[in-house]
């Protein structure tokens, strides 16, 4: 009897237990005057089962249905998604301090740049780190020439291919990482340098974790109440060799460092720690977040160019047009010659808007009350700007899903940037990277076009376009041949 009365009054609890969260949960959501609209959600999970984190795309059609600025409930934390032009526009330009912060992840709260809470710390960082890159040649010709000679080897390295099919992100990879490398370190590598290329290595996968770090922001820290560190081990632990590299590298600046001639930007960062607040930790997830947002970003977007000029050959052979037309054959292609390549600008911007690359940018989160487009959202709330709904946006875009150099071009034929290319996204956070990433996507692209053309092996399908999704939108492993012109 005793047994029978005890897991009876245990289910009337649980039950009481529930309807309270439930009536509480649907109280907060109440609470606010013009929330933005969003599915129903549960105790406990929220929105959770609804959204399929894997695949952003399926999630994003499961609930535009909502309209483009809709309210989500991961565990309890209130998230919101801004699609569109206008409601993103209006968020990260027009109130640009309002979206500025960034979700409390507690290890990074004072470190780099990315993830670092918005505040008096993050600007002095961000606004060093802008200033030395530049005075390292960032906006300069002397950077163009480095992004040019790198661009050379690159071409070099194909070469040696001989016409054979290979996948060409390693080596477009390495090129990019030698720009960073130069820039940060003082120095370019080998392609084949074992250390160089481990942490190449190492770079490419902690975007694959950082995609675990995400799943577990949504699965746990989301929903549960712990420190934020609880579900970082895991990333650190795995990232214990770049981080112990970096220290080395940092070490061996340090042993030979010149105080009257400053090398590159781990000098000036040393030289910055000794009259500021910051700290080596923060030189290292500088670091992390240079090379992270400069070399995996721009590897992956050169990779989709290529798969596109297999894709669609009368797009390369155009373009392969203008570069003989404009450039010829005898001199290297230099930064000033963009004004008069309008098409293959074109192509380079439109690789951009169609491959999206970063679909829906870092999570930010409101630093204090605001509202967009009429819809109160208050301090804290998590956002997701769906960079990919800007980019393919239907009221923008002429053929929005389809590979169309043309959106970037006029009646006349001249290049002309449309408002709603953000990929680099907008705002006070925007990608402290996109000046070089532009110079380098301009200057690799043409280099190659300029040298070689491309096309499907022999015995292998035309690749798809696809691809899947990690942190960022990597194509599927392809190959090609490229075969000197």
């Amino acid at each position: 009897m005793l047994p029978s009365f005890w897991n009876s009054f245990t289910t009337l609890s649980l039950s009481f237990a529930v309807f309270i969260l439930l009536f509480d949960h649907m109280k907060r959501r109440k609470r606010w005057n013009n929330y933005p609209p969003g599915p129903v959600s549960f105790p406990f999970v929220g929105n959770l089962l609804q959204v399929n984190f894997q695949c952003p795309r399926l999630a994003l059609t499961e609930v535009s249905k909502f309209g483009k600025i809709i309210s989500l409930q991961i565990g309890w934390k209130n998230v919101v998604l801004l699609n569109g032009l206008e409601a993103v526009k209006e968020a990260l330009v027009q109130r640009s301090e309002d979206f500025a912060d960034r979700p409390p992840f507690s290890l990074f709260d004072h470190m780099g740049i990315m993830m670092a809470r918005y505040g008096h710390g993050w600007k002095e960082l961000r606004r060093f780190t802008l200033s030395t890159l530049r005075n390292f040649g960032l906006g300069k010709k002397s950077l163009d020439q480095r992004v040019t000679e790198e661009a050379g080897c690159l071409c070099s390295a194909f070469s040696s291919k001989y016409g054979h099919p290979f996948n060409p992100r390693f080596l477009i990879n390495s090129a990019v990482g030698n720009v960073m490398c130069s820039l940060t370190f003082g120095n370019r590598f080998e392609y084949n340098d074992e250390k160089f290329q481990r942490m190449l290595h190492l770079i490419e996968e902690a975007f694959n974790i950082g995609a675990g770090i995400m799943s577990q922001v949504a699965h746990k820290n989301l929903i549960v109440s712990k420190t934020e560190s609880s579900w970082l081990p895991g990333w650190v632990e795995g990232d214990e060799e770049l981080t112990l590299r970096t220290v080395e590298i940092v070490k061996e600046h340090k042993e030979t460092r010149d105080p009257g001639f400053t090398r590159d930007f781990i000098d000036a960062f040393l030289e910055e720690i000794e009259k500021s607040t910051f700290s080596e930790d923060n030189l290292i997830f500088t670091v992390f977040d240079m090379f992270g947002a400069a070399t995996e970003t721009t590897t992956v977007t050169l990779c989709w160019a290529l798969l596109y000029m297999l894709r669609y050959p009368d797009v390369q052979r155009r373009v392969h047009e203008e570069i003989d037309k404009v450039i010829g054959r005898d001199r290297s292609p230099d930064i000033e010659d963009q004004v008069n390549l309008p098409y293959t600008n074109a192509v380079i911007y439109e690789t951009q808007r169609y491959c999206d690359v970063v679909f829906a940018g870092v999570p930010r989160t409101t630093y204090r009350d605001t509202e967009v487009q009429g819809f109160f959202i208050p301090k804290g709330t998590i956002i997701l700007t769906v960079l990919s709904s800007v980019l393919k946006d239907e009221t923008v875009w002429e053929k929005p899903h389809e590979f169309y150099p043309e959106h970037f071009l006029d009646a006349d034929g001249q290049f002309v940037k449309r408002e709603a290319f953000l990929p680099f996204s907008a705002g006070r956070r925007m990608c402290l990277g996109e000046q070089l990433a532009r110079k380098e996507l301009f200057l690799f692209f043409t280099t190659l076009l300029q040298h070689f053309t491309f096309h499907i092996p022999e015995d292998q399908p035309r690749p798809r376009d696809d691809g899947y999704y990690v942190l960022i939108h990597s194509p599927d492993s392809y190959e090609l041949c490229a075969s000197p012109r």
